[in-house]
């Protein structure tokens, strides 16, 4: 096997672009059995590769540092609308040829956005990796931005915001929550973006955002899955390469949001047979080192029929119909969010004071030994499970890139968990889960 410096040196012979010259700056374990490798552009893309033979199939990711974070006041949603203007026509391909590609390919594309990343995946068989490097470094520089795409696009994510959030009570909820826990920084908004602001976007609005956050700098490429990397690293030079080098993206300037003294409340009417509680508790960024112990406080808490709050609000006390709890896995602080769904007669300030009770236990007394191998248990198997293809580690090692910033990092996690101690789960909770940390929102029945 060539080592990977080698293998970049013949790949440089005879490249007279420097923006097309690749740096190997090193490679990682990945598991037991596999190899991570970091690959740099002249021209500052970053390039991960994972061979793994495990199925004739190849997953290619392209994540973007760029999400609703990265907005401004006025302009929100912006990130959210790239997502669909990027499956538009290219300078190279009419409207319609990127999906016709891909299916004659056999091949599967998607994309998401959310706070702080964008991202675009293909999964396909292995002969497609060249069509699939073509096609992503299309629409890195070449994307067609006109009037009549722009207003169809915008039209379809008003409709979206319309199904998702203005007639969906979870959706309205959640925008209350974030809007109301959040003062200062941008988090505050949602991913689609604000009505008004969506309808207000114009073509400039598009380029400039474009031109800012779509380039080789501010993004990583991930490549995973049954290819051969020395050919890969060649078409990516080829098609990539030919991009100049720019600077990496302005660090936007995030106000920092002030600490919370006090629980909020706030109220929403909807067409809801039964009240709902919605909380959403000040919580670590997901780089924090108390956040694998707060996820471990979270499956005890909330994971799955057995879990403390569902056997006492559903089981126990028939207070609930459902309950569900999750930690917003953001760069920056975000919320660990409950949703507690009350029984039709009941009192959602009973449900408060129930779980306010069982979350001062869990932080007063810690929980059990077997408690802690369930939750640790349950959270190495959905880990493993979500690396069982090559999608699955394309993604949670773009993932880990842009969030952590090392894709390298997703062992570690795991590692973590296994260390989480029964006195690190109730320190996190005595922490983190006070109610003067805390944003209520009461759903109550009667809206239209």
């Amino acid at each position: 096997m060539v080592a990977p410096q080698q293998m970049v040196d013949r790949l440089n012979r005879g490249v007279s672009r420097r923006n097309a010259r690749w740096t190997f700056v090193r490679d990682h374990a990945f598991g037991d059995a596999l190899t991570l490798r970091r690959f740099r552009l002249g021209n500052g893309l970053t390039v991960l590769t994972l061979v793994d033979r495990q199925a004739p199939t190849v997953s290619y990711h392209t994540w973007f540092r760029v999400g609703s974070k990265h907005e401004r006041p006025g302009k929100t949603g912006l990130a959210h609308l790239f997502e669909h203007l990027m499956f538009n026509a290219t300078r190279a391909h009419p409207l319609g040829d990127f999906d016709r590609l891909m299916e004659q390919a056999g091949a599967e594309a998607n994309a998401a956005t959310w706070t702080d990343w964008t991202y675009y995946y293909e999964n396909a068989p292995r002969g497609a990796l060249r069509l699939l490097v073509e096609l992503e470094s299309d629409r890195m520089a070449n994307l067609l931005l006109r009037a009549p795409q722009v207003a169809s696009e915008k039209e379809v994510v008003a409709n979206e915001r319309k199904l998702r959030v203005e007639d969906d009570i979870e959706g309205k909820a959640l925008e209350l929550l974030y809007s109301t826990a959040f003062l200062r920084h941008p988090y505050r908004w949602p991913t689609i973006g604000w009505m008004k602001d969506i309808r207000g976007f114009t073509v400039r609005d598009c380029q400039q955002f474009y031109r800012t956050h779509y380039a080789p700098a501010n993004a990583t490429l991930v490549i995973a899955g049954d290819f051969e990397e020395r050919r890969a690293l060649a078409l990516v030079q080829e098609r990539y390469g030919r991009f100049g080098k720019t600077s990496p993206t302005e660090a936007v300037a995030h106000a920092r949001e002030p600490s919370q003294r006090s629980e909020r409340v706030a109220q929403l009417r909807a067409p809801t047979p039964a009240e709902k509680l919605l909380l959403g508790y000040h919580a670590p960024a997901f780089s924090d080192p108390d956040t694998p112990a707060l996820v471990v406080a979270s499956e005890l808490l909330f994971g799955g029929r057995s879990s403390r709050i569902h056997q006492l609000l559903c089981v126990d006390e028939e207070i609930a119909l459902s309950v569900r709890g999750s930690i917003a896995p953001f760069v920056d602080p975000g919320l660990f969010e409950m949703w507690i769904s009350v029984r039709r007669g009941k009192r959602r300030h009973d449900a408060l004071r129930l779980l306010e009770r069982e979350i001062g236990r869990l932080g007063s007394q810690g929980p059990t030994v077997a408690e802690m191998e369930k939750a640790t248990s349950q959270l190495e198997l959905s880990f493993l499970h979500g690396m069982e293809t090559a999608g699955g580690k394309a993604e949670q090692i773009g993932f880990y890139e842009t969030v952590v910033g090392d894709g390298s990092a997703i062992f570690d996690r795991l590692e973590a968990y296994r260390h989480v101690t029964d006195s690190d789960v109730a320190r996190v909770v005595r922490r983190h889960l006070r109610p003067s940390r805390r944003t209520r929102i009461e759903i109550l029945p009667g809206g239209s």
